[in-house]
């Protein structure tokens, strides 16, 4: 795997920051050199928010970086504002309910999924980001399915049990979307 720069930017709310954190604290769990650096604006619901995150093999030198190997844009005005940041040949996915194509597409492993559509099929729209995080671990293989899974279990325990097969089958459906 070597190295792997992620970047996951959308609304406040939308759920870019826990994308991040499912994968640093997969990584962590596997072994891995990992950072997650945060980033959002003083709004709660509806401002920017954005996250970067890299995984390793080897210790990290800076928890931030310049050139994307992935984006997962939840929204138009962050896939606009971050797409010209990610290398070519990288990997952007975006919510295609929300996104147009970037200006790079012809540059990129591009990736549209209908987040919202397909989180509303399973019955909950909020779940848009954990069918991100199924399209993101099957095109990237940066963390293990299960060690994201093992992790959100024992965080949703604590914190809503009634949701956490909502999450799972939205990370099945994502991953399985993409396959």
């Amino acid at each position: 795997m070597a190295t792997i720069r992620i970047l996951c930017a959308g609304f406040g709310g939308q759920g870019a920051l826990l994308i991040g954190k499912l994968v640093a604290e997969a990584g962590m769990a596997e072994g891995k050199h990992v950072t997650w650096l945060p980033s959002y604006g003083p709004e709660m619901r509806g401002g920017t928010a954005n996250v970067m995150v890299v995984v390793s093999d080897k210790p990290v030198g800076s928890p931030i970086f310049s050139k994307l190997d992935v984006l997962v844009a939840l929204n138009q005005p962050s896939l606009d504002k971050f797409a010209p940041d990610t290398k070519d040949g990288g990997i952007i996915i975006t919510n295609s309910d929300l996104c147009g194509e970037p200006a790079n597409a012809d540059k990129v492993k591009l990736s549209p999924v209908p987040l919202t559509k397909i989180a509303e099929e399973i019955g909950n729209v909020k779940a848009a980001n954990m069918v991100g995080v199924g399209a993101l671990l099957a095109l990237t293989n940066c963390v293990a399915r299960k060690s994201v899974e093992d992790y959100l279990s024992g965080m949703m325990k604590e914190k809503n049990p009634a949701l956490l097969d909502t999450n799972l089958l939205a990370i099945e459906k994502g991953a399985a979307y993409v396959a």
